[in-house]
């Protein structure tokens, strides 16, 4: 039975899905002035890992997660760097793409902009003002906050320190066309600056930054979702106010699950991390100081999502020998297949399907990552035990090695393999090593040796053999 921790009940609940093979699932994307910081990434990596657990456990996930590609951030952005807001937004959309790539996070099954959607937003303000919801003031549509019944519920904050709080945000002149603080904009004003604006009911003008998730995940998901995720700041205001708004517009419940992952903090005080603080680091700049993508992306993925991570040299390099650990114990799996007899081991089998079952019981309890993890290390001794043995069987070999690969895909990791040597002559050099052994030629062996370290190919002398790997 799996269950998820739900920040509007504050409690782990049973997930049944509304359909019973399909996940319908919303996950609020980057507003895109600027490269994504790793805080950011983990709050993808999070949500990519849950869906790649979704779909191991055999369920469809129609995935959406948006560009917010017009806002005050993306304005003054553009502005500073002398280009339009839409050629600010394709050039970090484009790397937001070219990021994410290399630590393997899944397309999104839509991934739509908000300013794709000015239309379907107009008609949904329309619809809040005509049923009293929201009012429109010298330009702005304001909603009326206070009107929605329990609005502030997941944020489990006091209405009234909200409401103080609130007001010391505003300006004089916002605080004056707003009939309560608490009221947010659905829409604002052309401010005259001639950046961005599109013609309205009320004027020219943009979308509220919160309006376009609801008209978003309304369009492609349907009404009433299974589970919506973000950052764990983006329950109040942002996800208080999708609530209120979208349930406004539907009369329906909008959300059955809302998932928010945790922070990403930084040095010995364990900061917050974020663009506004300029304690980040871009993960553009990341890519080119590391050798591997995937060590930030086991780093990531192997810490339970609501927990937060401190991101820290020490704990990269910890992660990297722990993926090393994994990647050879497959390989040393692998190896054997050149030298496995035809058949199975039931015993060996059965061992594995133990550890696979304390994985998927691991991660049906709100993606305990660091539980699976212990399942996985557990397979991967398993498997090194497994390789020692005088005779190995093909089916066996073939069966443990596509658990550790699928339970590993849960986390987003691939590159398990070793990788070919592309090299025909290296692989005659270590076939002519192997035989200058036989025949206690040891010089020859040890020049044979050199020869392919200065290369970079490292090799390793086993009982099954000798083994080879990239330094």
């Amino acid at each position: 039975m799996m269950k998820t921790f739900n920040t509007m009940s504050l409690e782990k609940e049973t997930f049944t899905p509304i359909n019973e093979k399909t996940i319908n699932m919303y996950v609020c994307g980057p507003t895109v002035y600027n490269y994504i910081h790793i805080g950011n990434a983990r709050s993808a990596i999070a949500f990519d890992t849950i869906r790649r657990y979704f779909e191991y456990r055999g369920y469809e996930v129609n995935y959406v997660s948006n560009f917010t590609d017009v806002d005050d951030k993306i304005i003054a952005a553009a502005s500073e760097q002398g280009i339009t807001v839409p050629e600010l937004a394709d050039k970090y959309i484009d790397a937001f793409n070219e990021d994410t790539a290399p630590l393997n996070i899944k397309p999104a099954t839509v991934r739509p902009r908000a300013t794709e959607h000015i239309p379907e937003i107009i008609e949904f303000v329309e619809d809040l003002i005509k049923k009293g919801y929201a009012y429109e003031s010298e330009g702005d549509v304001y909603f009326r906050a206070k009107k929605f019944k329990g609005y502030g519920i997941l944020a489990h904050q006091d209405l009234a320190e909200m409401e103080s709080n609130a007001a010391g945000r505003l300006d004089d002149g916002e605080l004056a066309r707003k009939e309560d603080p608490m009221d947010f904009a659905v829409w604002k004003g052309e401010n005259g600056d001639g950046a961005i604006a599109w013609n309205s009911p009320w004027g020219k003008g943009r979308p509220g930054w919160h309006i376009e998730c609801s008209v978003i995940s309304t369009k492609y998901l349907g009404n009433h979702l299974d589970i919506h995720g973000g950052g764990i700041d983006l329950a109040f205001p942002h996800h208080t106010n999708e609530i209120a708004q979208t349930e406004a517009h539907t009369g329906e419940k909008f959300v059955e699950k809302w998932l928010h992952n945790g922070f990403v903090t930084v040095g010995d005080e364990n900061e917050k991390m974020s663009k506004s603080l300029g304690n980040f680091t871009t993960v553009h700049e990341l890519l080119q100081q590391i050798d591997d993508p995937m060590v930030l992306r086991f780093f990531m993925a192997t810490t339970q999502y609501r927990r937060p991570i401190a991101y820290s040299q020490k704990n990269m390099d910890l992660a990297a020998r722990n993926l090393e650990r994994i990647r050879t114990g497959y390989r040393n799996l692998q190896f054997r297949l050149g030298s496995a007899v035809a058949g199975s081991d039931a015993d060996i089998e059965a061992k594995a399907q133990e550890k696979v079952d304390a994985f998927v019981e691991a991660m049906d309890d709100d993606f305990n990552a660091q539980n699976a993890m212990t399942a996985v290390y557990e397979l991967i001794e398993l498997a090194n035990l497994y390789s020692q043995a005088e005779e190995v069987k093909t089916d066996t070999v073939n069966f443990v090695l596509k658990q550790i690969k699928d339970l590993m895909n849960v986390f987003g990791v691939d590159g398990l393999e070793q990788a070919p040597l592309l090299d025909a002559d290296v692989d005659a050099l270590i076939k002519e090593r192997d035989a200058a052994r036989e025949t206690s030629n040891f010089a020859r062996s040890d020049e044979i040796r050199d020869e392919l370290a200065s290369r970079g190919i490292i090799l390793e002398d086993t009982p099954q053999g000798t083994r080879w790997r990239r330094a």
